[in-house]
C-alpha cells in the first residue's frame, strides 16, 4: 500500500481525484487514538485486502481546523474510504485491522485488480 501525505486541501483534492481506490487517514499529532490507527494501518498494509489502494494521510495541524470541518469531520482519526472519486465509506474513531478489512472488502466492487 502506498502512502502519500497532503499539506494542503488541494492536495487532498487532486489525490481524490486521481487515485481510484484511497483510504484517506484524517488525524492529529496529539491524538493517543490516532497513533493507535496508525499500528493497524501498518498491519493492514500488510495484508492482501491492502493491495492496489493507496493510503494518504491528511493532518489536522497541516490542512486546518476549517478544512475538516467543511467536511463534516467530528473527531479523529476517521478513516474515509474512496472508490473512484467518491466516499465510499467513513470509519470514525479507532479501529482495529480486522475492520479497516471489512471496510474495504464491503467496497471491493470498485477495488482496481
Amino acid at each position: 500500500m502506498q502512502t502519500l501525505h497532503a499539506s494542503t486541501p488541494d492536495d487532498v483534492h487532486a489525490a481524490v481525484a486521481a487515485h481510484p481506490w484511497l483510504l484517506v487517514d484524517y488525524y492529529k499529532d496529539d491524538c493517543p487514538a490516532c497513533r493507535m490507527l496508525d499500528m493497524s494501518l501498518r498491519q493492514f498494509a500488510a495484508s492482501p485486502g491492502a493491495a492496489g489502494l493507496v493510503l494518504l494521510k491528511v493532518k489536522l495541524e497541516t490542512v486546518g481546523e476549517d478544512f475538516f470541518r467543511g467536511l463534516g469531520l467530528r473527531q479523529t482519526p476517521t478513516l474515509a474510504l474512496h472508490v473512484d472519486g467518491r466516499e465510499a465509506a467513513r470509519l470514525p474513531g479507532f479501529q482495529t485491522p480486522a475492520q479497516i478489512t471489512q471496510a474495504v472488502e464491503a467496497q471491493a466492487g470498485g477495488a482496481p485488480a
